[in-house]
């Protein structure tokens, strides 16, 4: 959570996001002796869903693990009658854009998130 610069009140409720995500099949993680990489799925809506967060530790990364986990996922959301699945990535981190791009994900548009503060 702090790599990802989750904020503090996302924070204290991730032990509750996995627990639900777990009792719903929608939580991953992929483990070697010690977990390597993790996933989620997002609910079904109007044929979508959502992959993500997508989380691979440092000490783990570019050993193909978050290719496979996310190529995984999106065939196993279709599998069970989703019509497509989508994802949020940053822009600026090529590595995340050239895996998604790898296991069939094209881009289709930009999200941006500003806040505003009096």
């Amino acid at each position: 959570m702090a790599e990802a610069g989750v904020v503090e009140a996302a924070a204290r409720e991730a032990p509750r996001t996995i627990d639900r995500r777990l009792a719903a099949g929608a939580q991953f993680l992929w483990h070697e002796g010690r977990p390597v990489s993790a996933l989620a799925l997002s609910p079904e809506i109007a044929g979508t869903v959502r992959i993500g967060p997508v989380y691979t530790p440092r000490e783990h990364r570019g050993r193909g693990y978050a290719s496979a986990a996310v190529a995984r996922a999106s065939l196993d959301a279709l599998a069970r009658g989703a019509r497509r699945c989508m994802l949020f990535t940053d822009i600026a981190n090529p590595t995340s854009n050239k895996i998604y791009a790898a296991v069939g994900f094209r881009r289709v548009g930009d999200w941006e998130e500003i806040e505003l503060t009096r």
